[in-house]
């Protein structure tokens, strides 16, 4: 090993889901959503100036900032955005998980925070999920330097009670603590309203998944004046310009068209209670998911040989090869014709 190499800073990335480009392919790996964006949001590409792409963005993003404040009835001062929650959420770890003491999060969680805990140096604990795949809220009475937790969690879709998320807060005044809500919209309730309440909340949530705009890469957080300002003072010093313009005027439009966003919603979730059935019926188990996709196993078949067999027609579903989740798979909710196929798929095989 060369010297130099001595003082890289070496850790063990995040493995995003596989991003397979083949025709007529079936696509249920990385929770996207099914459906296109809404029409204001494509009249939205149509009507832009093109111009505008030789000058610098709004540093503050004021245009996706103000919609997402009216939008959500708070004040544009409680509110950050970044490029898609990842970046927020990274924003988050380097600004206030500084303590030297160790964060908590689930052992079974999103597999980025381990990794940002690594890249920033930041001690972490994660805790073990119960039987059922819940969070135990009193794994996180004790000491610590900060909480995170996704709700619905990931990759189980299991949803967090609000009074339950609220009891948490209630043992880390001195911490800052994060609900992660990048599924809440398919059947949860945001923990937004407490941000008023306790000043050491955030509440991150995404375009992603419910808004179908994962292209885009727009994330944005919840919290008190204080805590956005710090969080601002941090990406002013990093990057400035992390919204394009093209991406700012379309996450508006986005938010525009309420009717449309419920209107997808309600079919995301009446697919996904549908195939629950039908899952069931072929044996499957899961928890009872509240997001856009399904924790699936089935006591005959092993996940990962059930995983490759459904990749060799074409349909890709999410494997993970880790301790107590290495027999599941997690299958994103597509349309009810891929939906169809999936459950088709699953009879042939299981017969």
């Amino acid at each position: 090993m060369s010297n130099w190499e001595n003082n890289v800073r070496k850790v063990v990335p995040y493995t995003p889901g596989e991003q397979p480009n083949v025709p007529g392919m079936i696509k249920l790996n990385t929770n996207e959503n099914p459906y296109p964006p809404s029409p204001k949001v494509i009249q939205a590409i149509r009507d832009f100036d093109t111009d505008k792409l030789r000058l610098y963005p709004d540093p503050t993003a004021g245009v996706l900032v103000n919609a997402l404040a009216e939008r959500y009835q708070v004040k544009p001062e409680q509110v950050f955005v970044g490029v898609g929650s990842d970046d927020v959420l990274a924003m988050c770890f380097l600004t206030f998980f500084n303590s030297g003491k160790p964060i908590l999060f689930p052992d079974i969680t999103y597999s980025f925070y381990d990794v940002w805990a690594d890249v920033f140096r930041i001690p972490y604990e994660d805790q073990p999920l119960d039987a059922n795949l819940c969070i135990r809220k009193e794994d996180y009475y004790k000491e610590n330097g900060g909480v995170i937790f996704p709700n619905p969690n990931a990759p189980t879709g299991v949803l967090m009670e609000l009074s339950d998320i609220e009891d948490i807060i209630k043992h880390n005044p001195d911490v800052i603590c994060i609900v992660d809500e990048a599924y809440i919209d398919f059947g949860g309730v945001s923990a937004l309203p407490l941000i008023d309440k306790y000043d050491n909340l955030l509440v991150v949530q995404t375009f992603s998944k419910s808004r179908s705009m994962a292209g885009s890469r727009i994330g944005y957080v919840f919290g008190n004046e204080r805590l956005i300002k710090y969080l601002n003072d941090v990406k002013y010093s990093f990057n400035s310009y992390t919204m394009d313009q093209l991406t700012l005027v379309t996450g508006a439009a986005s938010l525009a068209d309420e009717d449309y966003f419920k209107e997808t919603l309600d079919r995301i979730i009446t697919t996904r209670e549908r195939v629950k059935k039908e899952l069931s019926e072929l044996g499957f188990t899961m928890p009872d998911s509240k997001s856009n996709f399904l924790f699936i196993s089935h006591p005959r078949v092993p996940a990962k040989e059930l995983f490759l067999a459904l990749r060799e027609k074409n349909i890709y579903v999410r494997y993970f090869d880790k301790p107590r989740i290495d027999n599941m798979l997690r299958v994103t909710i597509g349309t009810d014709e891929e939906m169809d196929q999936f459950i088709a798929f699953l009879k042939e095989y299981l017969c």
